[in-house]
Parts: structure tokens; sequence; C-alpha cells
């Protein structure tokens, strides 16, 4: 499983999503300036991931189940 290209790709945008999580986080824990500034652009971010991630395991999950 670890050699499929997209298995390596839909772990990468896990893993993306929750890199842009904990920035998200830490921006809304230290808050200031910067929470105020970038928060919600990276909550959209967070969501388009999250969507593209989604996408990715149902896919995954889908031409695995037909092979």
């Amino acid at each position: 499983m670890l050699q499929d290209p997209l298995f390596i790709v839909m772990g990468f945008s896990i893993l993306l999503v929750l890199g842009i999580l904990m920035v998200g986080i830490g921006g809304f824990a230290k808050g200031g300036e910067f929470n105020r500034k970038h928060a919600n652009r990276i909550m959209r971010y967070r969501i388009y991931a999250q969507f593209f991630a989604v996408v990715l395991i149902l896919l995954f999950v889908w031409i695995r189940r037909g092979a």
C-alpha cells in the first residue's frame, strides 16, 4: 500500500489538513492581530483542504474496492 501513489497523496493531504488546523488553533490560542487578520482565511483553507482529502480518501477506497 505504501507503493501506491494515490495513498501517498492521500496521506500528504491529510497531513496538510492537520497542519492548517494546528496553525488555526495556534492563532486562536495566541489571539491578537494575527488572529484578527488571518483566522477566517486559515479556516477557509482548512475546509478546502479537508474537502480535497475526503475526495481522495473516497477515490482511494473506490479504486481499492474495485480491484
